[in-house]
């Protein structure tokens, strides 16, 4: 390893009715955080559940784990708040100087965290968001959904990105103080990488093995998500296509 370690990794779930991802995704999170600390990557780390307001056991497992262990805590939302909701009370939850976002279902190996933060610390990155190489297990729908809302993306506000979308965003905490989220919906991915880009801040992509949900079900490709997408996206085109730099380029 190359440098100091990182003092922190916080690592948050949002959730809603997933009692039967919780212990896995929690299990395999601790284990990789132990690796890193074992390796001197990071000091410490903290695995944040946020409970949307579930309606099957999820509040009473994650509230269980967070008594059996101190690295493990629970945010409970008294109403459903969606992905959006869920990740600003996740990123606001954080207290490490990295934070890592991502689903429940683990739709990717979480031993390519260790790699993001090697990645994120060796290219002085403030955000690497992993993109999906082999997408053929979500179905031909889903991935005809994705191509255009990237393309989409690109067009209206100019930014570039395998995949936007993807649950897999690590952050250095200090962007926050700049980057102030508004989205509901799962237009908050796009709304991190686009407003993190425009303000000068280093986003870097690499490709993981993808993992389709075998477990419960996803509402990512729904019709009512997708309608709030282009709602929140129309919405906010003005005030992040007039976002200004605060940081300047890299020498």
């Amino acid at each position: 390893m190359t440098g100091a370690p990182f003092q922190k990794l916080s690592i948050f779930f949002p959730m809603w009715n997933e009692e039967a991802y919780i212990h896995r995704a929690v299990g395999y999170a601790k284990h990789e955080c132990e690796t890193l600390v074992e390796r001197g990557e990071i000091l410490d780390y903290e695995l944040i559940v946020v409970d949307d307001a579930s309606t099957d056991r999820t509040p009473q497992l994650a509230d269980e784990l967070a008594a059996n262990d101190p690295h493990v805590k629970v945010v409970h939302h008294p109403v459903n708040r969606k992905l959006g909701g869920s990740m600003k009370t996740g990123f606001a939850a954080a207290t490490g100087d990295l934070v890592l976002y991502t689903d429940a279902d683990l739709p990717f190996d979480m031993a390519e965290v260790g790699h993001a933060v090697r990645l994120l610390r060796y290219y002085e990155a403030d955000i690497v968001s992993a993109y999906r190489h082999d997408r053929t297990g979500e179905g031909s729908s889903r991935a005809i959904y994705t191509f255009f809302y990237n393309l989409l993306i690109r067009s209206l506000f100019g930014v570039r990105m395998r995949d936007i979308n993807f649950a897999f965003k690590l952050c250095r905490t200090r962007i926050f103080d700049h980057i102030q989220l508004q989205s509901e919906g799962s237009f908050i991915d796009a709304e991190l990488i686009i407003s993190a880009k425009k303000m000068g801040f280093e986003v870097i992509q690499f490709g993981v093995d993808y993992f389709p949900r075998t477990r419960g079900e996803s509402t990512l490709a729904s019709f009512g998500v997708i309608k709030k997408i282009i709602s929140e996206m129309f919405a906010l085109r003005k005030e992040l296509k007039g976002i200004q730099p605060v940081v300047g380029p890299k020498a």
